[in-house]
């Protein structure tokens, strides 16, 4: 089984028999939300993945902290943000896996405790050689967490309280969200920006005591099938390949220290195609490609992670050097972007559901790529509430209308079966893109060395990748409206139940889905596959 398949609730033990299924499933299987056991297992959910959240959303914002005090180059602070997505994005959907064949509380508990051990060597490190590497392991740990934190919910409450599980997840995982640029900004400034790793320690603990409350579940189905680590060693060779490339090119490297890595890359990627071709249970089934609303649809989220990577990694760093932000207002100047998607994705996904995919697809990047274009006037002297407050407001409406529809798209491409694997897909597309445009944004924009302290040089390489991230929206809109419509042909929805999902929390991926997400006022939780 490869990773986020559509969960089955959870049996109350081995012993119970098979797992309920479809609307007629007895809902008194599985946990009630409103037990003290329901209430342990959603707060396990949420803090687990509010740990990866939280350093997802305050990173970047201590990259000009860790420049200066690791006395980093911008290729270094390049692999403390890859170091991280590289290894998350190479094992995601091994991690996903992992979860439906050894249990899906015993994966998130492994998790929680290698994310912890290297949040701690991340706070310990001395040098940023030592921080990169404690960031590749934790990426390992993300790619544990990051599957199973929805997928516990989806599996372990009784169907009648899934819809209602799933939405109070969604909904305190959007204020963990929102709480993070405050609390990262705040440690930074005050203890330090070890802090912003250390506490994952304490959090860890409190999910540790929580999943003592969390019913085990697992697919049985996938105790006959085998684990595509080739797949997951070649695509980690592919991207750290092409990783090294670019951001050795944008750095001090040699022809040859930056060439060799990128051919050697792209041969991993050839030989992964090959493997996942040929292999009986591969890690990404190629067959998903022949939708092509599918290919699409992740086309679409390549271009568009891609534009809110570029700019997400350079605008804090902006705000620092260019005009003297403490890290606390620089966090907190792109918390708009989090509550907006917070409060209007589900509006946005109803909105889908009525008119079509298409004129979200469109309208959406193309109200994101004005709100990059309006970042043009953030330079020095400029002010918040004039300069910066309304791009980031305008983004962040943009990005609200485009997240929900193209998952809800993503889903509705390939058969319900598949949903979960689809979405697991879709996910790591977004995650790759981002990963790609870090490698490749400060050597498109001329930023290298130590220039990113420079407010002059930061200012004007910061004016150019602004252009080419509201190109990439621009890019993805044109896309939707050559390939997507209303009602696409290969368009896989029950009638009265498209995909909507609700689950719209991190501005870094769209949401990651174990199943089908349910239509308003669906309680039914994931299809049986």
């Amino acid at each position: 089984m490869t990773a986020d398949s559509a969960p089955e609730p959870a049996s109350p033990g081995p012993s119970a028999g098979p797992p309920p299924r479809g609307p007629s499933a007895d809902d008194d299987a599985g946990v009630a939300l409103a037990s003290p056991r329901g209430r342990w297992v959603l707060a396990c959910a949420v803090l687990a993945s509010g740990m990866a959240m939280l350093d997802g959303t305050v990173v970047n914002v201590a990259l000009p902290t860790l420049g200066r005090d690791l006395d980093a180059s911008i290729s270094g602070l390049q692999w403390v943000v890859n170091a991280y997505m590289l290894t998350l994005s190479a094992l995601l959907l091994l991690g996903g896996a992992l979860g439906d064949r050894i249990g899906r509380r015993r994966t998130l508990v492994i998790g929680v405790v290698w994310f912890a051990l290297a949040s701690a060597l991340c706070g310990l490190a001395q040098d940023a050689g030592t921080l990169i590497a404690a960031r590749a392991l934790q990426g390992v740990g993300g790619a544990l967490l990051t599957p199973g934190s929805l997928a516990l919910v989806r599996s372990s409450f009784r169907p009648g309280d899934q819809a209602k599980a799933v939405g109070a997840w969604s909904g305190l995982g959007g204020v963990a969200g929102a709480v993070g640029p405050f609390l990262g900004g705040w440690l930074i400034d005050g203890p330090g920006w070890r802090w912003i790793f250390l506490i994952n320690i304490p959090l860890a603990a409190v999910v540790l005591l929580a999943a003592r409350h969390v019913p085990e579940s697992r697919d049985e189905h996938t105790a006959t099938q085998r684990f595509d680590v080739p797949g997951a060693v070649l695509a980690a060779l592919f991207l750290a390949g092409v990783s090294f490339a670019l951001i050795g090119a944008s750095g001090d490297a040699s022809v040859a220290a930056a060439v060799l890595p990128g051919i050697g890359g792209l041969l991993a990627g050839a030989a992964f195609l090959a493997v996942e071709h040929r292999r009986r249970d591969p890690m990404l089934p190629l067959g998903l490609f022949r939708s092509r609303l599918f290919s699409a649809a992740n086309v679409m989220t390549l271009c568009l992670y891609a534009a809110i990577g570029g700019i997400l990694f350079l605008l804090p760093v902006q705000l620092q050097t260019t005009l003297g932000y403490d890290a606390l207002r620089a966090g907190t100047a792109t918390l708009p972007i989090t509550v907006l998607m917070l409060l209007l994705s589900a509006s946005a996904g109803d909105l889908a559901r009525r008119v079509g995919p298409r004129l979200p697809l469109t309208l959406g990047p193309l109200v994101a790529a004005a709100g990059v274009l309006l970042m043009l006037r953030i330079g020095p002297h400029s002010s918040y509430a004039t300069d910066v407050l309304p791009a980031v407001v305008v983004l962040g409406v943009g990005m609200s209308v485009f997240v929900a529809p193209l998952t809800a798209t993503v889903l509705a491409s390939v058969d319900a079966s598949r949903a979960g694997l689809a979405s697991g897909v879709n996910n790591t597309a977004a995650r790759i893109a981002q990963l790609l445009v870090v490698a490749a944004l400060p050597l498109a924009v001329g930023l290298s060395g130590t220039a990113y302290a420079d407010p002059d040089a930061l200012d004007t390489a910061f004016g150019k990748a602004a252009w080419g991230c509201a190109g990439l929206f621009v890019l993805a809109a044109l896309a939707a409206v050559a390939f997507v419509r209303p009602r696409p042909a290969d368009w896989h929805a029950e009638a009265g139940n498209e995909p909507h999902c609700k689950a719209n929390v991190a501005v870094s991926a769209p949401p990651l889905e174990p199943g089908v997400c349910g239509g308003e006022g669906d309680e039914r939780g994931p299809r049986p596959t």
